[in-house]
């Protein structure tokens, strides 16, 4: 066999390899979870919280935080991102207990308190469960859904099978698969992916008003990922741009604490259109197209 032919069965070989590697490392790859003890003990200063443990169908336990607002208006359910616990996402709540309104937190599988063999599956399946139980208790018309980054995902597919106030997305993603592309552009993803995430598939059913957050120099999930989503139902969504805005830092600009006010502080008024110039259109002449 000449030397080329060896070549191209080393290359076959190694590819195949990698895409193995892929298949059976990307639950480390991609998330960062931080474990708590059982017996561990949440504080947060000024916050005042209650701690609650949801029992899954397949003996699963999800670990989450109610975060409490004086006479609250709501509650705001809070999908985090794919690392640490609720232990350090939780001082993002007084974003939202500051506007009269609870949060609640909850860890994926294997995350914090929470247990459980982690799948895409098996975690939607979580988050609705833990869904009905915040309806038990509160009117789907005062929930709002807010997914961040991994979250933003998980609230979408929620927020197309359910019917809450609003959802909100921050630094949300096409697809996982989009994402990933992007790191390994030559590798089989949709045959690899165990978590694809199509969230611009879930978006197609989602019916109450949808705001995106994203900054403009995120690197991990770029702000043309969220152009992108805003166009999928462009009649009932709102797209926020935090000028200079990374992947992680948003929380510290201004301008995004003045979106989240007035986003969560205003009720969703349809536009009257009448009498307005949204059928006029501008006469081209040929010498200026």
């Amino acid at each position: 066999m000449p030397v080329w032919g060896y070549l191209i069965i080393f290359l076959v070989a190694a590819y195949f390899l990698i895409s193995v590697l892929v298949y059976i490392l990307q639950d480390y790859l991609m998330f960062k979870p931080e474990k708590l003890a059982a017996d561990f003990q949440f504080y947060y200063e000024h916050q005042e919280t209650e701690e609650y443990n949801v029992e899954t169908r397949d003996g699963a336990v999800i670990n989450g935080l109610r975060f409490k607002a004086k006479d609250p208006k709501g509650i705001v359910f809070y999908l985090k991102g794919n690392s640490k616990s609720i232990k350090g996402w939780g001082k993002f709540a007084v974003d939202f207990t500051r506007h009269g309104y609870d949060v609640l937190m909850v860890d994926y599988r294997g995350f914090g308190k929470s247990t459980g063999r982690r799948t895409q599956k098996a975690i939607k399946r979580d988050m609705q469960v833990v869904y009905d139980k915040i309806k038990q208790k509160v009117d789907e018309k005062y929930i709002i859904l807010y997914g961040r980054s991994l979250g933003s995902g998980f609230a979408t597919k929620l927020a197309s099978m359910n019917n809450p106030r609003m959802l909100i997305l921050d630094a949300p993603y096409y697809s996982l698969k989009h994402v990933a592309k992007k790191f390994m552009p030559f590798m089989p993803l949709s045959l690899l992916l165990k978590f694809p995430m199509p969230t611009y598939k879930w978006l197609q059913y989602v019916n109450c008003p949808i705001h995106i957050i994203h900054g403009t120099d995120d690197n991990l999930i770029p702000y043309k990922t969220s152009v992108r989503l805003s166009k999928v139902k462009p009649s009932q969504t709102t797209l926020y741009t935090v000028i200079g805005g990374g992947h992680k830092n948003l929380n510290t600009f201004e301008a995004y604490h003045k979106m989240l006010n007035d986003i969560i502080t205003s009720k969703p008024e349809k536009v009257n259109l009448e009498g307005s110039s949204i059928h006029v259109k501008h006469s081209v002449s040929k010498r200026h197209a």
